[in-house]
């Protein structure tokens, strides 16, 4: 099924977008957008390709996911400005980075290699043989449905044992994942000071390292993350006293106290209680904050430590200004990067692809990336009603927030409404059949 009819804005995204890739290809962008919209059953290029109604040009097809691929960060530019131009954005943004696998099988997979498994399931698998991606996205918060993260752009992590199996033309150089998160922090500076905007990142414990820190207190990045229960936390040095004269070095970065977040947390004095909002929910928290010093993030941070019910849970600001209230709602909207890796995965079926170059991977995987962006920029002013409607559903909640996979029906919908309408032209139908084409497009969607 060839679909020739789009959304106007969604065709001028994918001529945007297209701009930075080769002219002779550039209009295949918006077709496999199409393409993975429509697809049915497993998720292969091939099923792309049906979906988008080509056939005899499909060999084209796979050398452009490659071209893909080598120009990821060109394109994931366009789009970050995209996103900028539609949804007003404050003086901050957030953007949280996190890794994910997908699980691969064949040993001519490149790039490909036995990882850690995240989610070892009832089988208790604690390997995976696949792709490791470092994924960068951006925090933003609805109106309506509270946190979205919307996924910009990622690296492949290669172990070093692994590169050895690429073929030599690539000059593919091994990075570690602090190494590739450092360099889209990089990346991602350089666009927040031409937009003129603070730059915050939200990241899980496991990118709260040295290299991290030390390369966000160069670039003016905050980062917010957890902190390890046995940090090396040390007091914050005192001020001089009035006309008290400081010897010769540079003034002292680090205290001399040792700080143990235990014995703070175990310390019934120093509790306050505040009011935040955490995962579209406004709670009630029992903190400690404090201010310290950490050699990891070479200067002074501030310190939370949180009441829960299974016990304490420790966070920390590179920047010493920000108020608890902040890091405690920056900390829980990293888990939209998680929502993210699982609609990708689930819904769009990202890993799914079948082929083996590893640019050809890269690019598969940035266009599932790019495709649940566009959705979720799609639906963003559009009223709950047009994106889902649950009333063939009474079992369920008709105020619950939308899944990505209802934002993806309504798209589908969308188009295949235009569709038919520029096939019926200006004739008008019985009312029974409007129903039952209405009822066909439900089904379709």
């Amino acid at each position: 099924m060839a679909i020739q009819r789009y959304p106007e804005e969604w065709s001028e995204w994918g001529e945007w977008l297209s701009e930075g890739l080769h002219g002779r290809n550039r209009h295949r962008l918006a077709v496999l957008l199409v393409g993975i919209l429509f697809a049915q059953g497993r998720r292969t290029v091939t099923s792309w390709l049906r979906g988008a109604g080509v056939t005899s040009d499909f060999r084209s097809y796979y050398y452009f996911i490659s071209g893909v691929g080598r120009n990821a960060r060109w394109t994931s530019w366009r789009l970050l400005r995209l996103i900028f131009s539609r949804i007003p954005i404050g003086p901050r943004v957030v953007f949280a980075i996190d890794d994910t696998p997908t699980k691969r099988y064949g040993r001519y997979v490149e790039g490909a290699g036995i990882h850690h498994n995240p989610t070892p399931g009832p089988a208790n698998a604690k390997h995976v043989y696949g792709h490791i991606w470092v994924t960068v996205a951006l925090v933003l918060r609805h109106p309506l449905w509270d946190t979205i993260a919307l996924p910009i752009l990622s690296k492949l992590y290669v172990r070093r044992k692994d590169i050895a199996k690429l073929p030599r033309y690539y000059r593919w150089s091994f990075q570690t994942k602090l190494e590739q998160a450092v360099e889209m922090m990089r990346w991602l500076a350089g666009l927040a000071i031409l937009q003129g905007k603070m730059l915050w990142f939200v990241a899980d414990g496991a990118y709260a390292k040295r290299p991290v820190l030390k390369e966000a207190r160069k670039l003016n990045i905050n980062v917010i993350s957890r902190l390890r229960k046995d940090a090396h936390l040390l007091s914050v040095p005192p001020p001089l006293k009035e006309g008290e004269r400081r010897g010769p070095g540079a003034p002292r970065k680090y205290g001399t106290e040792r700080i143990s977040l235990a014995k703070r947390a175990g310390q019934p004095r120093g509790w306050q209680t505040i009011e935040c909002v955490q995962y579209g929910e406004r709670v009630t928290k029992e903190i400690k904050t404090f201010l310290a010093t950490y050699q990891p993030a070479y200067g002074a941070i501030r310190v939370v430590i949180a009441k829960e019910t299974a016990g304490f849970e420790h966070f920390f600001s590179l920047d010493p200004n920000v108020s608890a209230v902040e890091i405690l709602e920056a900390a829980a909207d990293r888990g939209a990067i998680e929502q993210v890796f699982h609609d990708v995965k689930e819904v769009e079926g990202a890993g799914q692809q079948q082929v083996r170059h590893i640019w050809a991977n890269i690019g598969a995987w940035h266009l599932n990336l790019w495709f649940h962006t566009l959705v979720e920029l799609w639906a963003w002013d559009k009223p709950q009603e047009q994106i889902c409607d649950r009333r063939a559903s009474p079992w369920d909640k008709a105020d619950r927030r939308p899944s990505h996979a209802d934002r993806r029906k309504a798209l589908r919908r969308c188009i295949l409404r235009e569709q038919f309408s520029s096939c019926l032209g200006s004739r008008s139908l019985p009312r029974k059949i409007r129903r039952l084409v209405e009822r066909l497009l439900a089904l379709a969607g």
